[in-house]
């Protein structure tokens, strides 16, 4: 924004004494015109007209603080019509169309670059965002995905890879269930979910399957599954399909198998001595979660209802 600027010891100079407060204020306001609108000092006759009274313009121009066309000042142009503020330059007071102009020019410019700048380091601050998330998305993929070898691949036809906690080999997937479980009826291969072969849990399913239970959706998230591997790899297949069977002779089969996760994590390991014999799950002592409280509640206030329209019924 130009300035129309004046001497500091101007309010004593003797043209500001001969043209009076009145004047003064006439030259005051059309300097700062001329500043703003780039107008080098040149004063239309319509706006000194409608800052002031024309005596006050030519007591301005009497004291030599302005000049009409003719005037004889060698260092002030000669205006086309209206007046010229006198020395309107002088010292470098004021600046010219052109200072102006490239100084806005220039500011511009360096505006511009600085919002580029600004927007070039959002940019790559995003990308770099985007970058370290996808990386992170593709290593969990390739560690989900990662194939699991069947065991004849590895020349090791008669036994898993896995052991459990307790140095014994976690029960395979093919392997024939205890004879003492619910679950030991065979069912035909087609029958079985679909396994996958970097499906790490495929074992447990087959197992499921074969104890007769169907229908139940496996669509687990990576943390479900992982809780899953670490029960199995805790207790064992046995003991889990046998807390399946049990709840599904209860409450029938969920649609999703991890409704019986947090059942599976509060079971402990079967300990007995006796060869061949398969004891029941053992269910550590432990509070529900608010919801599956809820959801017991609810369970047990539906079975207590039935069996009251059942008794009603046989009245």
């Amino acid at each position: 924004m130009p300035w129309f600027k004046i001497d500091d010891a101007s309010h004593s100079h003797p043209k500001f004494m001969a043209a009076g407060n009145a004047a003064l204020g006439l030259w005051l306001r059309c300097g700062a015109y001329s500043a703003q609108h780039l107008t080098e000092g040149h004063v239309p006759a319509a706006i000194a007209k409608a800052y002031g009274t024309p005596p006050q313009a030519r007591k301005l121009v009497a004291v030599g603080l302005w000049h009409e066309p003719g005037h004889d000042c060698p260092r002030c142009p000669q205006p086309a019509a209206g007046y010229v503020v006198h020395d309107f330059f002088e010292g470098g007071r004021n600046s010219t169309r052109e200072q102006v102009e490239a100084s806005r020019k220039g500011a511009a410019e360096r505006a511009a670059k600085h919002r580029d700048s600004k927007k070039g380091a959002r940019s790559a601050r995003e990308s770099d965002a985007n970058r370290t998330r996808i990386d992170d998305e593709s290593h969990a993929n390739r560690e989900r995905n990662a194939p699991q070898f069947p065991d004849s691949t590895a020349g090791q036809e008669g036994s898993s890879q896995r052991t459990g906690l307790e140095g014994g080999t976690t029960p395979h997937a093919t392997a024939t269930p205890s004879h003492s479980t619910s679950y030991g009826s065979g069912v035909a291969a087609a029958s079985e979910p679909p396994v996958r072969a970097y499906d790490t849990i495929a074992d447990l399913k087959r197992a499921i399957a074969d104890a007769g239970i169907k229908g139940v959706s496996w669509n687990l998230q990576g943390s479900q599954i992982e809780r899953v591997r670490q029960v199995r790899d805790r207790i064992g297949i046995p003991l889990m399909v046998s807390m399946a069977v049990s709840n599904a002779s209860y409450r029938g089969a969920p649609g999703k198998a991890s409704a019986w996760i947090e059942d599976w994590e509060g079971l402990e390991p079967d300990t007995t001595d006796e060869p061949g014999v398969t004891r029941l799950p053992v269910v550590r002592q432990q509070q529900p979660s608010p919801a599956a409280a809820r959801r017991n509640a609810s369970r047990d206030y539906l079975d207590e209802l039935s069996a009251q329209l059942r008794a009603g019924g046989a009245q």
